[in-house]
């Protein structure tokens, strides 16, 4: 049975011992309204590591809009049943004052230009945001490895980046997305979708599945132009299609050897992302 600490004087107490002897500790940070994906993020935590800490936390810091925070799913209840499936040794909830108290280094760490495209000119601010608490979260939990999905591409890369430049001893693993047997991503938002919404929303897939089929075949240019054709014909509103480097995050050349398609649109009043990526045959 999974043990829930809500401080992190909870926290050290509990994963102390564990510190001590050395112990693998996989760690999974959230924002609870679990899926599938997140299962999995769990499932590989617990195949690599001794002890599994999974964290649930709304972070207000990397929401540029207060009605999307006030409306993002909360499902606690059944996020502690599911971790506890998963075999998740510790849940920990922790508390905005605790994770956010006094200056951090994180809010100076340089993000290398990977957050100035696509979400992050999307949404000012949320990068800086996620650093931060992702961050404090490492400085609580002091994990030997830390799982993320790869739906969160460039937030992943960023990740990565701060990772790197505050030279900090975890290990970041990257999950593949999961996706509904019709394609959609699985996420969080998707609960507030309609029942309608949830079927109109596949365009988004199929827009990344035709440059995966053609991206050797066209031109960025020609790639993107049809692939926008598909999006636009729908109810949904785009906000960015991009054909980028995985690691720059840059407009790739025609002849590239990989790439990340990524997107974001608004389905109804749901912002959603997604992405997909491509290798050279």
């Amino acid at each position: 049975m999974s043990v829930i600490l809500s401080s992190k004087a909870q926290l050290e107490q509990a994963l102390n011992p564990y510190w001590k002897q050395g112990a693998r500790i996989g760690f999974v940070p959230t924002m609870g309204a679990l899926h599938a994906g997140h299962c999995s993020l769990m499932h590989a935590a617990k195949a690599a590591n001794e002890i599994v800490v999974l964290s649930i936390f709304v972070n207000p810091r990397q929401f540029n809009d207060s009605a999307d925070f006030d409306k993002y799913p909360r499902t606690l209840t059944a996020d502690i049943a599911c971790a506890e499936t998963e075999g998740v040794d510790f849940v920990y909830l922790p508390n905005y004052d605790e994770l956010f108290s006094g200056h951090s280094v994180a809010s100076e760490v340089p993000l290398n230009g990977l957050d100035v495209s696509m979400e992050g000119a999307s949404r000012p601010g949320h990068f800086r945001g996620v650093v931060e608490v992702v961050y404090a979260l490492f400085d609580h939990v002091n994990p030997s490895t830390a799982y993320f999905g790869q739906k969160d591409f460039q937030q992943l890369a960023i990740i990565r980046a701060m990772v790197s430049s505050l030279k900090l001893s975890v290990s970041i693993v990257s999950c593949p997305t999961l996706r509904e047997p019709d394609g959609l991503a699985m996420s969080s938002r998707n609960l507030r979708l309609s029942n309608i919404e949830r079927q109109e929303a596949l365009v988004l897939y199929k827009a990344l599945s035709f440059v995966r089929d053609h991206w050797q075949k066209l031109t960025p240019e020609e790639l993107m132009n049809q692939a926008k054709h598909l999006i636009a014909a729908s109810t949904l509103r785009l906000d960015y299609l991009l054909l980028v480097d995985p690691n720059t995050l840059l407009p790739i050349a025609n002849n590239a050897q990989s790439a990340v398609v990524c997107v974001a649109a608004y389905c109804g009043a749901v912002r959603l992302i997604d992405n997909m990526l491509l290798l050279a045959d």
